[in-house]
Order: structure tokens, then C-alpha cells, then sequence
């Protein structure tokens, strides 16, 4: 079986779609989805989704695109759910330099917020870093002792070299659909993240994998980026879906969710 760790499915694209995703998931080979948040209306759409669906969870956040609407509301709402049963992490956090959208001071503030936050309320992090790779590191440097409930790359497009550098941190990676697409060039990557911290995610609706580019992705696409990996690693699928499973449950389960 496998765990998409990562999608967002209360997306406009995806919504009408999630009665039916959620009854197909076993025909699909999935056990559960991962529905994540980037700000306060969106985590609170992955807690409820997370409490209709009994194989959906919530991971709840504050992307760092929405930092400059952080608040006590929004770190009020974050700490008060991380206690239910089905919120499995703080996330996605972290730096986008790609596009801006907050200011960086901002970002790095919001960032270092929700580290906090997570160690406080005894969860892992998921982590959204864009172009800013160098800034994350010194953060979880500087706050190396409150990492301690696990670490998440989300859609790890980084270098070998920075896989390298995060290993420090005990961080676990997670592959999505990018690894499929033509100019992607990741099979150094792929190749160099431990297998013990290896994960699988869609994204969905986004970065949906070769050969379905164009449409909206859904959890079921990452039977692709299994295939992706097994083909690159040159190991039976099935041993990808094994690892990539226990891993996923050692992450996000082991803290008696």
C-alpha cells in the first residue's frame, strides 16, 4: 500500500472529486492521503475533510506566500488542533524566495514561528523551501533543539550536496511528480536520499506526473512517482511501496496518532 503524503485536495479543481478519491483509494493502492494547509481557511478545510474521510489526515500551516497574514488567530487555531487525532503535522512551512509573495524577514519570522509551535505541540514539520535553501538551513540551525519531532522536505527539487547538509537535521524527503517531467534531471537525487527517509506525495492538483501533464493530479498519480523511483533505483516497485509506507508511518504515526 501506499501514503500520498502530500495533496491538496479542497483546491477548487479537486473538491467535488473527494467523496470519490476517497472511495477509490484502496482499488488505487493507496491507504490514506495527507491533506495540508498553506494558511488558516485552508488548514481548517484539511481538518474537516481529515474528520469526514476516515483514510484523509490534516497537516495544518502557513505557507510561506501567506506569512504576511499570520497572526495570535492563526497560531491560536494551530495550537488548539494540533491535539486532534487525524492532525498528523505542522505545515507546509518554510522560505519561497522564488516568488516573494511575503517579505523574506517576514517569512523567516513565520517560519521560525511554527518550529516553535510544532516542538511545543509535539509534531513534525513539513517544509515548502524555494530557492532559499541556504536561509532554511541557518533557521534550523538556530533552532536545532526544537526539531525534535521529524522533519519533512516536501517536493524536494534540492542538490545532492543539500541533502547532504539537511541529513544533520535527520530530515526525511519527499518525491512528487516533477521527478517524471522531461528536464527534471533528478536521478542523482533520487538516488542519494537515504532509503530509510524516503517518502511519496502528489501535490495534487499540482505537478501532476508524465504522462498526464495538463490535468489536475490526484493521489492516485503517485503510483507514477513509484514507478519513477523503482525505474532510477532499478528495484522491483514493490519494494518502493514498502519503504516509502514504513517510512510515512514512522514519520507521522509514531507520536501515538
Amino acid at each position: 500500500m501506499l501514503i500520498d503524503s502530500h495533496a491538496h485536495l479542497s483546491d477548487e479543481r479537486l473538491i467535488e472529486k473527494v467523496k470519490e478519491i476517497s472511495e477509490n483509494l484502496p482499488s488505487e493502492g493507496l491507504e490514506s492521503v495527507f491533506e495540508v494547509g498553506f494558511d488558516l481557511q485552508s488548514s481548517k478545510n484539511a481538518l474537516a475533510l481529515a474528520e469526514k474521510y476516515n483514510n484523509m489526515y490534516a497537516i495544518i500551516g502557513t505557507h510561506p506566500h501567506d506569512a504576511k497574514y499570520y497572526d495570535s488567530e492563526v497560531e491560536e487555531f494551530y495550537m488548539q488542533s494540533a491535539s486532534n487525532k487525524k492532525v498528523l503535522a505542522i505545515g507546509e512551512i518554510g522560505l519561497d524566495y522564488y516568488y516573494d509573495k511575503s517579505e523574506r524577514d517576514i517569512q523567516r519570522d513565520v517560519f521560525a514561528r511554527q518550529i516553535v509551535i510544532a516542538d511545543k505541540v509535539g509534531l513534525p514539520i513539513v517544509l515548502h523551501i524555494r530557492d532559499a535553501y541556504g536561509d532554511a538551513i541557518d533557521i534550523l540551525e538556530t533552532h536545532k533543539d526544537k526539531l525534535n519531532h521529524g522533519v519533512l522536505l516536501h517536493c524536494y527539487l534540492g542538490s545532492v550536496e543539500m541533502i547532504k547538509r539537511f541529513n544533520k537535521y535527520n530530515c526525511y524527503y519527499a518525491l512528487g511528480g516533477v521527478i517524471t517531467f522531461k528536464n527534471a534531471k533528478k536521478d542523482d537525487v533520487i538516488a542519494a536520499i537515504p532509503e530509510d527517509r524516503l517518502l511519496v506525495e502528489t501535490d495534487s492538483p499540482y505537478m501532476t506526473p508524465v504522462p498526464y501533464r495538463g490535468q489536475p493530479n490526484e493521489p492516485k498519480f503517485v503510483n507514477l512517482v513509484v514507478d519513477k523511483i523503482a525505474s532510477v533505483k532499478g528495484v522491483d516497485r514493490k519494494i518502493i511501496e514498502n519503504i516509502t509506507y514504513e517510512n510515512t508511518k514512522r514519520l507521522f504515526f509514531k507520536y501515538g496518532k
